[in-house]
């Protein structure tokens, strides 16, 4: 219910703190690995209202049946219980740390509100919303460091995240097929030619924005090296097997899913990784 293999997407805090060369700053690694907790938790408690309101889609879709509170194995009071349980921890750490993260973690949690409550519905804005989501977690990793996070690497972070909701949408239409709509009426408004079209406009975007961010004057300042460009063969391969294995292989509804299974992304995601680091930290 908690959705344990999703708190993966809040690594993604810890982006500021590699990109401003603090990885090895014990304090700041420990401020960072708290905001990932209190993502964790915020985010899981996100999970159990979006599930409460979609009670009712997903006892009529064909896994998501099984999940704890459609399936009755949890109570609805238990669920709502627990989810202001996390909430109010997520909120305490915010406390804890600075007044300006309580009011981004208030801002994400608005966000997963507005979105559950009626703008999952809203064709082309639900996935912008949820591709926010991961913006706001790349700036909560750099207020808790004090460090200025790179708009340029913000733009990279939203694109990429739209790329993969809209392979997440995609693949739901292909999968569930005339049923897709049952689970989730905003479907009604896509069609796999027109998501076709607006992966191929991102892709394209994203890989843009990323070869002109490794290659910014600003940037290059930053980090001491103008090697980042090094980076990008990385960055392709892993765009181009995500778009692999949706095209051929019909995964992509479930991108953490895939993450975890798919060993040749976890490769080329673990290499983009240690080439940063190298060159980020060894001024190569």
């Amino acid at each position: 219910m908690l959705r344990p293999k999703q708190w993966i997407k809040n690594l993604l805090v810890f982006a500021a703190l590699i990109f401003s060369k603090h990885l090895l700053d014990l304090p700041l690694l420990l401020r960072t690995a708290l905001v990932f907790i209190a993502f964790c938790t915020l985010s899981s408690s996100a999970y159990v209202l979006n599930d409460l309101l979609d009670l009712k889609e997903d006892r009529s879709h064909p896994w998501k049946r099984l999940r704890p509170i459609a399936s009755g194995a949890v109570s609805t009071s238990f669920a709502v219980l627990l989810g202001i349980i996390l909430m109010g921890f997520s909120f305490g750490i915010g406390c804890l740390l600075s007044f300006k993260l309580l009011i981004i973690f208030l801002v994400y949690f608005f966000l997963q509100l507005v979105y559950s409550f009626g703008l999952k519905h809203v064709v082309i804005l639900d996935v912008m919303l949820l591709a926010s989501g991961f913006v706001i977690r790349a700036i909560a990793g750099g207020v808790a460091i004090a460090a200025h996070v790179s708009n340029w690497l913000l733009l990279c972070t939203f694109l990429l995240a739209l790329f993969l909701a809209l392979c997440k949408r995609r693949q739901e239409i292909v999968v569930l097929e005339k049923s897709a709509v049952d689970h989730r009426p905003v479907l009604a408004e896509y069609s796999e030619p027109f998501i076709d079209s607006l992966i191929s406009v991102i892709t394209g975007a994203t890989v843009v924005s990323y070869a002109l961010y490794t290659v910014s004057p600003e940037v290059i300042r930053k980090l001491g090296t103008d090697k980042l460009i090094f980076t990008l063969p990385f960055v392709l391969y892993g765009i181009f097997r995500y778009l692999y294995l949706m095209h051929q292989k019909d995964l992509g509804d479930n991108p953490t899913e895939v993450l975890f299974t798919d060993f040749s992304l976890q490769l080329g995601i673990l290499a983009w990784l240690v080439v940063c680091f190298i060159l980020i930290y060894f001024r190569m």
